[in-house]
């Protein structure tokens, strides 16, 4: 059973590119998380952790250190959010809640977001000299890889607390995502991060269309709408 958490067990090959076990439930589990959690689903959380988990694994494995420690914060943020949004939601079946934080706060998160990603960069370039034992190789791109992960740290603390703007921080992400995991060549993760694009760009939509600047008065979040329709029953517009 172990080696099915190895990077090097292939579950099948896709086009000549070989399938580890990991690598496709980690991804499997991950987008239908965040399926979940644009449609402001609860049960994404319990979904995402399963996933959290898988990917730790498979990071540690390829050197990207900064996301396989990022894996570790995911696992607090995601029992918090599974508690946080139960707790909020007003009877079975009502969607959570969101909204737009401050113009003080955004500016923090951001100007924060760039001072730990700069100085997580920096400490993962020299991870290998210093912790040999624990990091045995030098990181891979790990300047890039600490500003994903800090600004995915952001963004999910901003979505557990049902924020809007935590959408455009994936969108970021997810950019650098797609050529980061495509250098590294893990090509399924690289297509997961093209279609969690996507998905980013509706959850934004449906997100604004809910509680923020784009919704009607009774679906804001001063004023919950117990029947506001879910990202599969709303309009979709740029969404493929």
């Amino acid at each position: 059973m172990s080696d099915l958490f190895d990077v090097n067990a292939i579950f099948f090959a896709v086009l000549g590119y070989p399938m580890s076990y990991i690598e496709f439930f980690g991804t499997v589990l991950y987008l239908w998380s965040v399926w979940l959690i644009a449609r402001r689903n609860v049960l994404t959380w319990p979904v995402g952790i399963a996933s959290v988990l898988l990917y730790m694994a498979l990071f540690y494995q390829i050197r990207l250190y900064s996301d396989a420690l990022e894996q570790v914060y995911y696992l607090g943020a995601s029992a918090y959010g599974w508690w946080y949004w139960s707790r909020s939601r007003l009877e079975r079946h009502t969607l959570v809640d969101v909204s737009y934080g401050s113009g003080r706060a955004l500016l923090g998160w951001a100007v924060a977001t760039a001072a730990l990603s700069a100085a997580l960069g920096w400490f993962m370039a020299r991870a290998h000299l210093r912790m040999p034992a624990l990091f045995p190789e030098p990181a891979s791109y790990p300047y890039l890889d600490a500003l994903t992960t800090v600004m995915s740290l952001t963004a999910m603390w901003l979505m557990a607390r049902k924020h809007i703007e935590s959408w455009l921080y994936w969108i970021v992400v997810d950019v650098v995502g797609i050529g980061l995991y495509f250098a590294k060549e893990v090509k399924f993760v690289a297509l997961l991060y093209v279609l969690l694009l996507a998905l980013a760009v509706r959850g934004w939509i449906a997100w604004n269309r809910a509680g923020g600047r784009w919704a009607s008065a009774s679906e804001r979040p001063d004023r919950p709408n117990p029947v506001a329709p879910a990202l599969g029953e709303m309009p979709r517009p740029g969404g493929g």
